[in-house]
């Protein structure tokens, strides 16, 4: 076993999916190395999801207060120096914000992944290789001499939010939870799609809830479904916080999702997906633990829309369009579904 450092920085602010992927890597650590001080700078949404982490240190940085709000993380860190600063986002604020973590080691991506003057800003890489997101975050614990060999989320999920989720969902009813909408809206599938789903479940005598944030578009898609299905669905949209949608999301069997962060919450928490992927690749951001109910059509939408084969895409890339995720058809979803009911009888 390497020698432990003394303290470690964890730069990851965003999303909420991305945030889930870091709880393997962190386990990993704090196993190997229990007296270590870890450190999470992350955003404000992401905070909430993973508070109540025992011993990791929490520091908020909201993405709204720019320049400012990095002046105020230098000095909350004042008199500071880590050993080792993880720098696991790419995006161009994320990279100017370490610039004021100070830390003597700064370990980033790989060449061929490094983007938006990333390699600026970090003094070791991880290796290449690995596709799933998950996977290339757990090559940073590699300069350790360590390895991500388990792969374990242990997200914490308060008794009083558990207790409010059964009091919404009570009973051992089979049911399924349709989140309907990604941040990128040219993720999201239509209405229309989403309630022929929901009435073939609740034909199979399936209890049909619907969930989402505080959004307008969350509203009216979510109204919409409703409003087309024509069969009981129980609407929780914008009633939950995320801890309670993460006790929702272990009562239930079975979530419904473009890729999203609710997608990656509910494989935290051991419940399998039907996640719908046209514009992004359901082998590099799907659920890591059981991707037998995906439709992945990216390869499909990669010839489409940019004439090229997927294998010739930068890891990563959207492929976001008008009209991508027409190409997921409501058959092929509720094969998905009747597939899990055979595999779970």
């Amino acid at each position: 076993m390497p020698a432990a450092p003394a303290s470690i920085c964890i730069l990851r602010l965003s999303a909420l999916g991305d945030a889930t992927h870091v709880l393997p890597l962190l386990n990993t650590l704090r196993s190997a190395w229990p007296d270590t001080r870890i450190t999470w700078v992350l955003g404000k949404g992401e905070a909430k999801l993973v508070e109540g982490l025992e011993n990791v240190e929490l520091v908020v940085y909201d993405k709204k207060t720019g320049i400012k709000g990095m002046r105020e993380l230098r000095k909350q860190f004042a008199g500071r120096r880590f050993d080792v600063l993880l720098q696991m986002q790419l995006a161009m604020r994320a990279n100017f914000l370490s610039a004021f973590i100070p830390a003597k080691i700064r370990i980033g991506y790989d060449a061929g992944r490094s983007k938006e003057l990333h390699s600026l800003f970090i003094n070791r890489r991880i290796t290449p290789g690995s596709h799933h997101v998950l996977d290339v975050f757990g090559k940073f614990c590699e300069p350790f001499g360590l390895k991500q060999d388990t792969v374990n989320w242990n997200i914490p999920v308060p008794e009083a939010a558990r207790q409010w989720a059964a009091e919404q969902l009570p009973g051992e009813q089979k049911t399924l939870i349709i989140s309907p909408c990604s941040s990128h809206e040219l993720r999201n599938w239509s209405p229309e799609g989403y309630a022929a789903v929901a009435r073939h479940a609740h034909h199979n005598k399936w209890r049909v809830v619907i969930c989402g944030g505080r959004s307008e578009l969350e509203r009216n898609t979510s109204d919409a479904i409703i409003r087309l299905a024509g069969v009981p669905i129980i609407d929780l949209v914008g009633k939950d916080t995320l801890k309670q949608f993460l006790a929702l999301l272990e009562r239930a069997d079975l979530l419904l999702s473009p890729d999203s962060g609710p997608l990656h919450m509910a494989n935290a928490v051991g419940t399998r997906v039907i996640g719908l992927y046209a514009c992004t690749d359901a082998e590099r951001s799907g659920p890591y633990s059981d991707r037998r109910y995906c439709i992945n059509h990216y390869k499909q939408v990669s010839l489409n829309f940019l004439d090229k084969p997927s294998s010739e895409l930068p890891w990563g890339k959207r492929v976001e369009f008008p009209g991508v995720m027409d190409l997921i058809k409501i058959d092929e979803v509720t094969a998905c579904f009747d597939r899990y009911c055979e595999d779970h009888p």
